[in-house]
């Protein structure tokens, strides 16, 4: 794990104070915040994206592996997709309850690279971000960080062109590092898949390319608002930010809440064995899909990709594909005039250290429907049934494009009262500020992805506050 290094000109205080006036300047030098969605879409104009679905058959370089039914690539690169076989035991012998599934999940061992590449103007600290096509993308293009590639992309495993401003996070010429942590990726869909968070701030001149413009913190908390515009890569990385420090006075000191971490990794006995793709019970693979025989969870899907201005300008390649729009939310009191939120311990199949901190509710309605009320997953009423004078922030996010197809969630900050979320919350959860989770973020595989998206939309709500 790589933890926070301040840049050597900066104390904390000082890097604190440049990222809040960043945050507070909604307009940049570059780019008018009113412009933004002409921009984008002009970038969406002057590239040509397509993306089809096709059988598996039509896969180009993709196949099924005669022994293990395991779909993988002829290189032998980018990822597998593979069978999990999860045995979920609680308490402190493995005494309590008891859970076991099966499920295709992404194996893709190589460690990417997600960074944002930060640079003054006028006194004002502003990040490149770029537009970027993926092909699971509800609309194609978001904004995603500056760099955004795996190992394979950057070595050009796939014979492709460079990656864009890659030489500023990797090698001797790069600049100064304000963040640099590894974080999980995807705990239910991949196995013990991290990427490197950075963000570094340019020691020099930075040439403006097609497809890129320089946003302050501001104009990006503004767009976090918006419906999948903000990619998931780079929520990530702007969840790793050292945002300035609100207020102490939290329900739980560091070291307890530490140590109630460590106690919810002892309590779960979680046992996540690979196992072949092939005749991986409650599964059944079709011409067109792999999917539950209930028709619930997700789906593996074929799709072939044209994309003008990516490193390699056409593809093909499975995506696993949700059935249903999620919901993702955090449960907010406020304890003696500090704000918390309530995260819960998660247990998911392919994460690195058994629990990591997920939000309150993170879970697709449609897939517990079936269930008796007193079974459905708890807090998912509340968060369902919640007054809009509740909703502190709301807005849909995609996940990750390059790997899941249409994978949307509502994304929600709730206001909770006593009844709702009391103070002594269920085994497994826990009232934290959001000054803990990122204190924890700035180490690896604390918070899940949809942890870090919810940090940085409670950032984005209290940007011009600071």
């Amino acid at each position: 794990m790589l933890p926070l290094i301040l840049q050597p000109r900066d104390s904390a205080t000082q890097l604190a104070d440049r990222l809040a006036l960043s945050a507070a300047i909604t307009e940049g030098v570059h780019l008018p915040t009113t412009d933004f969605p002409d921009w984008l879409a002009e970038r969406g104009r002057v590239n040509a994206f397509r993306v089809d679905r096709i059988p598996f058959a039509g896969l180009d370089g993709w196949s099924f592996e005669e022994t293990t039914g395991n779909l993988v690539h002829r290189s032998g690169r980018f990822f597998t997709v593979e069978g999990l076989h999860v045995i979920e035991r609680d308490g402190p012998y493995g005494d309590g309850p008891y859970a076991e599934w099966h499920q295709p999940i992404i194996k893709q061992p190589e460690v990417g690279i997600l960074g944002i590449l930060a640079k003054e103007f006028d006194g004002v600290l502003h990040f490149l971000m770029q537009a970027k096509m993926e092909p699971g993308n509800p609309n194609l293009l978001q904004l995603s960080p500056t760099v955004q590639a795996t190992r394979s992309n950057y070595t050009k495993a796939h014979q492709g062109a460079d990656v864009k401003y890659i030489e500023h996070f990797v090698g001797p010429g790069r600049g100064r590092i304000i963040a640099d942590v590894l974080q999980s990726e995807h705990g239910s869909w991949f196995f013990r898949k991290s990427n490197r968070n950075m963000i570094v701030e340019a020691a020099g001149d930075v040439p403006l390319l097609d497809d890129f413009c320089w946003l302050t913190l501001g104009q990006i908390a503004e767009l976090l608002h918006r419906d999948n515009v903000v990619n998931m890569d780079a929520r990530t990385v702007l969840s790793c930010l050292p945002v300035p420090q609100r207020a102490t006075g939290a329900l739980h000191s560091d070291a307890e809440l530490l140590s109630w971490i460590t106690g919810e990794r002892a309590r779960h006995d979680v046992h996540a064995e690979r196992v072949p793709l092939a005749g991986l019970p409650g599964w059944r693979r079709g011409e067109m899909a792999i999917e539950h025989e209930a028709e619930r969870y997700f789906k593996v899907v074929a799709v072939a990709v044209q994309a003008g201005n990516r490193e390699v300008t056409s593809w093909t390649q499975p995506l696993f594909e949700p059935v249903g729009l999620g919901v993702t939310a955090f449960l907010t009191r406020v304890f003696d005039g500090i704000p918390h939120v309530l995260v819960h311990a998660r247990v998911e199949g392919g994460f690195l250290d058994t629990i990591e901190l997920g939000p309150t509710v993170q879970y697709t309605p449609g897939n517990y429907a079936h269930l008796p009320e007193k079974e459905r997953p708890l807090f998912l009423d509340t968060v369902l049934q919640a007054p809009v004078d509740r909703i502190r922030y709301e807005a849909v996010h995609s996940e990750e494009g390059g790997r899941f197809l249409n994978a949307e969630s509502r994304y929600l900050l709730v206001d909770a009262d006593e009844l709702d979320a009391p103070l002594d919350p269920p085994p497994g959860y826990a009232w934290v500020t959001p000054d803990q989770l990122t204190w924890l973020i700035r180490h690896g595989h604390y918070l899940n992805v949809q942890a870090r998206t919810l940090l940085a939309c409670l950032n984005a709500t209290t940007a011009g506050s600071r």
